[in-house]
């Protein structure tokens, strides 16, 4: 059986780094886990005034990481901090009070930037909001990846095989934590 790992792309960009971590790491998922890459485009802003009749957007997104085994993040950083349109998705996704979509299902983070921090803040900033809305976070291995501007060919495939060993080894890591969360 595969687990299904719902995998956040934090950034909306046609072109997006993290879109093109996301669906290497899809690739290179072992047989134990589907990585279901999602974009954020198309996710309302929250505003508690909806909550009474949720937008049927916030409400599918809801429903798909409810029926998940698991959340993997894969996020750029923007000003030392998480892009607005994920932490917008996490704000959706944590309503109502007390009901987190998140709630339960292991969490993976990954951060990534052409430059050379890989991430770092924005991690560091995933990992303070999620706690109390969601099930456990992967603590190791930590995985910030620096320099990723060069990683991909024109048509977006992973090219960078010192990258490829570090998503192998998170996915290793990953599936292993998945399983001993979902037992």
């Amino acid at each position: 059986m595969a687990y299904n790992i719902v995998t956040i792309v934090g950034s909306i960009r046609k072109e997006s780094f993290s879109l093109k971590i996301a669906n290497a790491l899809a690739k290179l998922a072992p047989a134990s886990l589907k990585l279901d890459v999602t974009t954020l485009q198309g996710i309302s802003f929250f505003n508690q005034d909806l909550e009474a009749v949720p937008p049927a957007d916030w409400l599918a997104f809801r429903e798909k990481l409810q029926k998940s085994n698991g959340v993997l993040f894969v996020t750029p950083e923007y000003n030392r901090s998480i892009p607005g349109v994920l932490k917008n998705a996490i704000d959706v996704a944590s309503r109502p009070y007390g009901k987190s979509s998140f709630i339960g299902k292991p969490i993976g983070i990954i951060g990534n930037s052409p430059g050379p921090l890989g991430g770092v803040s924005a991690v560091k900033h995933l990992q303070n909001i999620l706690p109390g809305i969601s099930g456990p976070i992967l603590g190791q291995p930590e995985t910030y990846l620096n320099g990723v501007g060069d990683a991909f060919d024109d048509k977006g495939e992973l090219t960078k095989e010192s990258l490829k060993g570090v998503l192998q080894q998170y996915l290793d890591a990953f599936a292993a934590f998945i399983e001993k969360q979902n037992r």
